[in-house]
């Protein structure tokens, strides 16, 4: 895990994409210390609560962006499908000091390359939107171009909301996009199907649905800051012959859980694939 420090940066970040990831970054990035003047944001539409609160200087289009702007590093925080037209915009930030980090799913750094040039330093990163509370996970994975000192202003970077690891291989954040990327959803997918067979076993709807949601949140924070394994923890809740252990015979089970999980974890990893290729 890395410490979500003070950001100290020279130059200012330019981020390209100011939705619910790009929002959420920013809003951290302030709370960490980087200054207003120091984000740029380039978007149609700018949330009213980052530029109210903070006087950051926001762009509706890449063609006002004053001349003089010597970013640090560009974010990338638009949707696969518009990198192709939007990125050769971006080309002219492409030199030694300043890096390109794309949160982009399925853009993978040879098409990022091709887009904006050789020479530019890339850095793809895969987060996720608990980073929206400061709980994210993000993924990073280095282009060739990419400095130490680069590597470690992306890490910092990404911090300010969460949890950070690196791989060496590109070709395992379609795995991470499929796991820890799409992973929320899974997760609120369980309090919906958790509730809904509450309800089957008589319960109300409302309190079913408090239960399954309550009883999610308390288990992700144990797990959180329990030192036990996944695996202890399920045994410590699972006597011998008790009700537990009568469930877990159906979701351990050959068809179970766990052969639910591989299938849709794979089909999310071949998508990403998919994506890298469209």
């Amino acid at each position: 895990m890395s410490a979500a420090a003070p950001l100290a940066l020279q130059k200012p970040i330019l981020l390209v994409g100011c939705g619910k990831m790009g929002g959420a970054l920013s809003q951290a990035w302030l709370d960490r210390g980087i200054a207003a003047a120091g984000i740029v944001i380039v978007d149609p539409v700018t949330p009213a609560a980052l530029t109210d609160r903070s006087e950051v200087t926001a762009f509706a289009d890449a063609s006002l962006l004053p001349s003089t702007l010597d970013p640090a590093a560009v974010i990338l925080a638009i949707k696969p499908q518009q990198m192709q037209a939007v990125l050769p915009t971006y080309a002219r930030f492409a030199k030694a000091s300043s890096v390109f980090l794309s949160i982009a799913a399925g853009k993978n750094i040879d098409t990022l390359s091709r887009l904006l040039g050789k020479s530019a330093a890339i850095c793809r990163a895969m987060p996720n939107t608990p980073a929206a509370i400061g709980r994210g996970m993000t993924v990073l994975c280095a282009g060739s171009n990419l400095t130490s000192e680069q590597g470690q202003m992306c890490d910092a970077l990404m911090a300010a909301v969460g949890e950070t690891a690196w791989v060496d291989n590109e070709a395992l954040l379609d795995a991470v996009t499929a796991l820890s990327g799409g992973g929320p959803a899974y997760v609120f997918l369980l309090i919906e199907v958790l509730a809904a067979a509450g309800v089957k076993a008589g319960l109300e709807p409302a309190f079913a649905m408090r239960l399954a949601r309550t009883t999610v949140i308390g288990s992700a924070e144990l797990a959180r800051q329990s030192r036990a394994t996944a695996i202890n923890l399920r045994q410590n809740v699972t006597s011998p012959g008790g009700t537990t252990a009568e469930a877990l015979k159906v979701l351990l089970a050959p068809q179970g859980l766990q052969t639910l999980f591989d299938a849709a974890i794979a089909a999310a990893a071949a998508r990403a694939k998919e994506l890298s290729r469209e």
